[in-house]
Order: structure tokens, then sequence, then C-alpha cells
């Protein structure tokens, strides 16, 4: 862990229930410039040690941002309870898990890029709370 610092596991498995609950987290990626990027996902998942994986349809900016900045900041976030936590951490793996070749005979357009949903395997360095209302990044 950065600054010999552990993470605590109930901690984690609090932000993946309530990811579960809610359904859904943002996602915010940035390029090599620092321009940053927000995508939706599902739900957290548990990954060995100080991990977690998400899996989606994510879209090409996401995934290019990951290919040359591996930071990622992770958002689980109630907004009837205004009770939350950010995730900060490191994509250390990107899987490929389904491709989907984006043709629809009712389109006639221009063809599309196949869709690939991928599962990122994330080790989380620091957990802090979130919510709208004045806080103090206060690890949890």
């Amino acid at each position: 862990m950065e600054g010999g610092r552990a993470m605590r596991p109930e901690s984690i498995h609090k932000a993946i229930q309530l990811s579960r609950q809610i359904k859904y987290v943002l996602i915010a990626t940035s390029n090599r410039r620092g321009l940053p990027h927000v995508a939706a996902a599902g739900s957290l998942q548990k990954a060995p040690g100080d991990r977690i994986s998400v899996a989606e349809w994510f879209c090409p900016g996401t995934v290019a941002n990951l290919q040359v900045n591996r930071q990622i900041a992770i958002i689980v976030w109630d907004r009837a309870s205004d009770t939350g936590y950010q995730l900060l951490g490191k994509v250390e793996k990107v899987e490929e898990t389904a491709v989907m070749n984006g043709f629809s005979p009712q389109d006639e357009g221009p063809s599309h890029l196949p869709q690939v949903q991928r599962n990122l395997i994330v080790q989380v360095k620091e957990m802090l709370a979130f919510s709208r209302r004045p806080h103090n990044d206060v690890e949890t």
C-alpha cells in the first residue's frame, strides 16, 4: 500500500455493498495531458487483496485513457442519503470479456466499431468519504 497504510477490508466491502444497492458507479480517468473523462459502469465486485473489479461496455475514451494513464477514481454515491465513497487507485489489468460487432440490420449509416465489454481490475490505494455536503476528504 502507498505510504505503508493497509486498506481496511470492511471499508472496501461497504463500497461494494453500496454499489450493488444503487446499481452503478462513476469512473474518472484522464489522458496523458490530464484531460479528464467520466463514465458510468455497473456495480463493483471484490477481487483478491485490496482490489476490486468493475465490468462494463466502456466507451473508447475510457479505454484510450487507461492505455496511457492507469490512475483511476471510482465514485460510489447514493444521492438519496448523500453517502458514498471515492476509491482512488491504479488499474492493474484490463480484461476483454465479450465482443459485439455493432451490426444492426436497421442501421444503414456508416459501420460502427465493435463494442467490447471489459473488466477492470483495480488496486485501491486510498478510499475517501464522498458526499455533496462539505467534507474533508478523510480516508475511511
